[in-house]
């Protein structure tokens, strides 16, 4: 953004964005964290699931939705999905002049100081095969043992309500049992919806093993954006807007279990 105003830009707002309502869990601690910033939300419930999507779909996804973030003069944007963040970040992080914040690799940093041996990562497919949190954790602790399980039907069992179902339990039951056969330290929820099955997954291993990265990534963000004097400190009431690419209903609906959305979100 080309501003001369600097108070402009603080009080310009920052944009997220999802597959669908899983990126809540990012937003909403957010919003606690930071308070007085204001802030866009886009699930793109269009292309909803991102876990199998091919790299240039999920590119095609990304920059969409980060051209609609320039037309909004966002001050940065944080990729509240880790699918989005190992696939597409290292390809589109330079074509725009506002920070991206990726949540794969800033939690993923942020974990290898944690000086755990044996991490577990379980994440959508595209995730796990882009080997983002292990290139990361490796990079900076050689020593890390990472491995990595794949839950495709994750996501789908959040964002449709089935959570409660005896498919969900006995799927999450068996990626449990292959996961504790590599005798992880610590569990990487490596995306934005699988905190919600924590009352499930914690039936198997107890709720402490398991990482969930969003509050350590709004942490860091709180961090940069003080260092780069971008806080928006004006004391004026904060704005919220919400977007989707299809489904706002839905998307309303889903949303309960991770943030209270109170208007009905615009289709673009």
């Amino acid at each position: 953004m080309k501003y001369t105003d600097i108070d402009k830009i603080k009080n310009s707002p920052i944009g997220f964005f999802d597959s669908g309502v899983g990126g809540l869990s990012v937003y909403s601690k957010f919003k606690k964290i930071l308070p007085n910033e204001n802030t866009i939300y886009y699930g793109d419930l269009k292309n909803m699931p991102y876990g199998n999507k091919s790299k240039e779909e999920l590119l095609g996804c990304s920059r969409r939705i980060l051209n609609f973030f320039k037309g909004k003069e966002v001050k940065a944007v944080v990729i509240a999905c880790n699918t989005s963040s190992a696939i597409a970040y290292e390809t589109i992080k330079n074509e725009y002049d506002f920070k991206i914040y990726p949540i794969t690799q800033t939690c993923a940093k942020t974990i290898s100081g944690m000086n755990i041996k044996n991490i577990g990562v379980f994440a959508t497919l595209a995730t796990i095969n882009s080997h983002a949190y292990k290139k990361v954790l490796q990079k900076y602790n050689a020593e890390t043992e990472v491995s990595e399980i794949p839950c495709q039907n994750w996501t789908s069992y959040i964002e449709n309500g089935m959570i409660n179902t005896t498919e969900c339990y006995e799927d999450v039951k068996d990626k449990m049992k292959k996961m504790l056969e590599n005798n992880p330290d610590k569990i990487i929820l490596g995306c934005t919806h699988y905190p919600y099955l924590l009352d499930i997954l914690s039936q198997f291993a107890p709720k402490d093993m398991f990482i969930d990265p969003a509050e350590m990534f709004v942490e860091y963000i709180k961090k940069d954006l003080t260092q780069l004097d971008l806080l928006n400190l004006s004391g004026k009431e904060e704005t919220e807007e919400f977007y989707v690419s299809a489904n706002p209903n839905e998307f309303v609906r889903n949303a309960k279990m991770f943030y209270e959305v109170k208007t009905l979100p615009a289709i673009v």
